[in-house]
């Protein structure tokens, strides 16, 4: 199956994604994020491939919010979860951050998770208890375990507390450097390759994390919310993540961002 979903959506981003790249005009939702006609035919072109693959609903980013409820109370026993384009703003702009995510999960947890950049050809892919890779080269690529201080940290500032952005800015942070590039499904992917040592975002949609929070936990990495060590027992509709690969550096700024909240 895994196979077959990542022919699909390499499929699927050369016919539908690639040839709209800095060619499509932008519209905005109810909520001001941006959608293209990308992101509608992406996710026509996947939903037919990923039901031949294996026929559960399917819930994507650019259904309406009571679709998306319906789908989910259907599908405990196994869906899909698209993001035709996690990054669309990225894409617009003819930034090349940006990816297809593709999740299935079974009993509310993902089991299978892909993200696929077609701009630089990285597929991250994983499978429950088989590990993650990219490109076919096992995940973590980068052994280096800095400490905290020497840290390099992504975080998405605009859905954390006033208090806790604050401290974030400070002199007083407690990592090295910060970056945020405004693709959900890669971040995870980069802190599993450990390109990112740290990881922080206030809140996600279930097609943000489906795919990307498997790959960095069969990478080896840690995960939590603000208020539960267990981050699938957080709100499923927006669901904050703490997250690093090595333990030690995730044990440490899981409870410096949580004193700090």
């Amino acid at each position: 199956m895994l196979e077959a979903v990542v022919a699909a959506i390499k499929s699927v981003a050369q016919q539908e994604i690639l040839p709209r790249y800095l060619r499509v005009a932008r519209q905005r939702k109810a909520d001001g994020s941006l959608f293209t006609e990308a992101d509608i035919a992406t996710q026509e072109a996947l939903s037919r491939e990923l039901c031949e693959i294996y026929r559960v609903p399917v819930v994507a980013e650019e259904m309406t919010e009571q679709e998306q409820k319906d789908r989910w109370e259907v599908g405990d026993r196994g869906l899909w979860c698209v993001d035709p384009i996690d990054g669309t703003t990225n894409f617009v702009n003819g930034l090349p951050y940006f990816a297809v995510s593709v999740a299935l999960m079974r009993h509310g947890r993902s089991v299978l998770g892909v993200v696929y950049n077609p701009v630089s050809d990285e597929m991250f892919y994983a499978e429950k208890g088989c590990g993650a890779h990219l490109n076919g080269e096992r995940l973590p690529i980068k052994a280096h375990v800095p400490a905290l201080r020497g840290a390099v940290a992504n975080i998405d500032l605009k859905r954390l507390s006033p208090e806790l952005a604050q401290a974030i800015c400070s002199a007083a942070r407690p990592f090295s450097s910060q970056r945020n590039y405004g693709s959900c499904a890669l971040e995870w992917c980069y802190t599993a390759a450990g390109r990112f040592d740290l990881y922080l975002h206030g809140g996600q949609k279930l097609w943000d994390y489906a795919a990307g929070s498997l790959i960095l936990e069969e990478a080896g990495g840690h995960m939590s919310g603000f208020d539960r060590d267990d981050f699938w027992a957080e709100p499923l509709w927006q669901r904050p993540a703490i997250a690093a690969l090595d333990p030690n550096l995730f044990s440490q700024w899981r409870d410096w961002v949580r004193a700090h909240r």
